[in-house]
């Protein structure tokens, strides 16, 4: 049995992904141990609690003979019946619980894994809602139908069990509770389906909810500063109410299951009382027995409860199950040959030499030489960021049939995903920030020949700085003398970075990857939201820190390009040419036309430069 001090998993294990049911019978396969455990102590527990109708009605039917001796033992017995009720029922929530905690561990770490793999690739190929609902809600109701199953197989054993005890005890009533048995545990079967599909549609609304709401926290100082954040919110109000609604009409139908379960058992009950108590006018039956065979119809209660849940959970948890099958069935571009644990790096941990050599994309026949930096300008941004993954060992195709780029002759996605992931780092045109301090931040794996330093002075970060260190304590308290003194790599950077503008937080983002020091750098427009006098700083900080590393810049800024070693030109998702800026815009119309924005009379329409069209004098954007 898996324990709570185990987590997390030092392998949660390779799923069957193939279906949502597959996906749960391979969970609880995984944690067989524990569930034998707990339907164990839940056996337990309900056994002890079914025999306590018979305790009672020995001490009644002792009572009535006037025993004191067989009172005692009785007294006795219901003691230990007692005893082991509070200790089945204790073990019970503990095992259960746990089964819970690591069923749903697991699948978060299964998660947390699938999404190192494919990083930025994952939410093109999945809403990011979904990603959200997969990696919270799924994942508690999951785990829910994982801990409910051990109790619903100890109900059933104590069902069964006590069925055969009524029918061997008392006949005459033991046949009604027989019969009547399989009909209390059936009768919510016909609901199931409308229930099922009434959650199926909450899910979904709150999947889109949630997706509305995190765009809208994500883009809100840009509502703001155009005054729509009222618009947006009033979408989001109405997916609310719209999630508000499916809920109250999925929990009627799940009233109505309860109704049933409460119903059904209830009517029994009084079916029993009034025929046992036939019997017992007529002699055919003692007290006692009545007693007995009444408490323990009023115990079935509670094992049609676990009955109830059980069909709840599985409700829940199926469409759930599907929804996390099919995220963690997406693969990179091709399977991984003997892949080893993310986070493993290098050579010492993947036991593979680190890939260096030439960066080649089969795709658009780009060719990038070892220890250069080189410029790519490309028309389509779009197709910019699909090179830039590609680059990186990703597809960004759905079936993932896009050719793999190749690394010294190796395919990026054959190779081990720590292997490529210590050679080659890609920053895309939104990075993020995670929160914590400044130095958290820079505080990546690195080869250590650039220091955090130098990283922010060659992405010209002063001014951040200046900004961050104003933000700490001792800043605010001793004023603008204050600030010199004041350290701003303790400064803490808020979730995403929001408090920062557009150009600060993207300057930290290329601070951050000039620390980690691969071996191939990737950056997809790095310098699109600062002005242009920091671009042509940026531009030759970037080419004097990367010296003798490859370095490959998806830009059409000419501040960029000017400081290149090569520039190439990807046309209509072919590499066309290649060479320096200057020559490229003296020979090369198509470039031209991209890179100063001019009309190519020979060439048709221009496509839209990569990333953003500004004049050179343009301030920082804000956001």
């Amino acid at each position: 049995m898996t324990s709570l001090r185990d987590l997390p998993l030092s392998d949660p294990g390779v799923p069957d992904v193939r279906s949502g049911f597959r996906f749960l019978l391979w969970l609880e396969i995984r944690q067989w141990r524990g569930q034998v455990l707990a339907a164990a102590w839940g056996t337990l527990h309900l056994a002890a609690v079914a025999a306590s109708p018979a305790a009672v009605g020995m001490a009644v039917q002792a009572v009535v003979d006037h025993s004191g001796r067989r009172l005692a033992l009785t007294g006795a017995l219901m003691l230990l019946l007692g005893a082991l009720t509070a200790l089945g029922d204790t073990m019970l929530h503990r095992t259960a619980v746990t089964n819970w905690i690591s069923a749903a561990a697991r699948v978060q770490q299964l998660l947390a894994g699938k999404a190192v793999e494919l990083g930025a690739v994952l939410t093109r190929r999945v809403a990011a809602g979904e990603v959200v609902a997969v990696s919270t809600g799924d994942v508690e109701k999951i785990g829910w139908f994982v801990e409910a199953l051990a109790r619903f197989t100890s109900a059933l054993l104590a069902t069964a069990g006590l069925t055969v005890a009524l029918v061997l005890y008392q006949p005459a009533l033991g046949v009604v509770v027989a019969a009547a048995v399989p009909v209390l545990a059936l009768a919510a079967l016909p609901l199931l389906p409308a229930a099922t599909r009434r959650a199926d549609l909450q899910r979904e609304k709150a999947g889109k909810a949630t997706e509305l709401a995190s765009d809208t926290v994500a883009g809100l100082r840009v509502l703001r500063g155009i005054g729509g954040e009222e618009l947006f919110l009033d979408r989001y109000r109405r997916a609310s109410q719209q999630v508000r609604a499916a809920a109250v009409h999925s929990a009627r139908m799940w009233a109505l299951i309860s109704a049933v379960q409460v119903l059904l058992p209830g009517l029994l009950l009084v079916a029993v009382a009034w025929y046992g108590a036939r019997l017992a006018l007529d002699g055919r039956i003692s007290v006692g027995e009545l007693v007995t065979v009444y408490g323990s119809v009023g115990f079935l209660m509670l094992p049609l409860h676990n009955f109830e849940e059980i069909a709840m959970s599985w409700s829940f948890s199926r469409p759930s199950a599907k929804r996390a099958a099919r995220v963690l069935a997406l693969t990179r571009s091709a399977p991984e040959q003997g892949a080893p644990a993310a986070g493993a790096a290098g050579t010492a941990a993947t036991g593979v030499p680190e890939p260096a050599g030439e960066l080649h994309d089969p795709l658009t026949g780009l060719r990038v030489a070892p220890g250069l930096l080189t410029a790519v300008v490309c028309g389509d941004p779009d197709a910019a960021g699909r090179l830039a993954d590609r680059l990186g060992g990703h597809s960004p195709s759905a079936a993932g049939t896009e050719p793999s780029a190749t690394l010294g002759g190796h395919a990026l996605d054959a190779l081990p995903l720590a292997a490529v992931r210590a050679a080659v780092l890609v920053q895309d045109k939104d990075p993020v920030l995670l929160s914590g301090t400044l130095a958290e931040l820079l505080a990546v794996p690195s080869s250590g020949r650039v220091t955090p330093r130098e990283a922010l002075a060659a992405a010209q970060c002063a001014d951040v700085l200046e900004a961050l260190a104003q933000t700490l304590p001792a800043a605010r308290e001793d004023g603008a003398d204050g600030a010199g003194s004041a350290d701003p790599m303790r400064a803490t950077i808020t979730e995403r970075g929001r408090s920062l503008s557009g150009g600060q937080r993207q300057r930290l983002a290329l601070a951050r990857s000039l620390v980690a020091d691969p071996v191939v750098l990737v950056l997809d427009e790095p310098t699109s939201a600062v002005d242009a006098h920091t671009e042509a700083r940026i531009a030759r900080g970037l080419a004097a820190v990367r010296a003798g590393r490859t370095t490959v810049v998806l830009t059409s800024s000419p501040l960029v390009l000017d400081c290149a070693d090569r520039v190439v030109l990807v046309d209509h998702g072919t590499a066309v040419a290649a060479g320096s800026h200057h020559d490229l815009l003296r020979t090369e119309p198509r470039y031209r036309a991209v890179v100063t924005r001019e009309p190519d009379a020979g060439s048709g329409p221009v496509p839209a430069p990569a990333g953003r069209a500004r004049p050179a004098a343009a301030m920082e954007e804000s956001a």
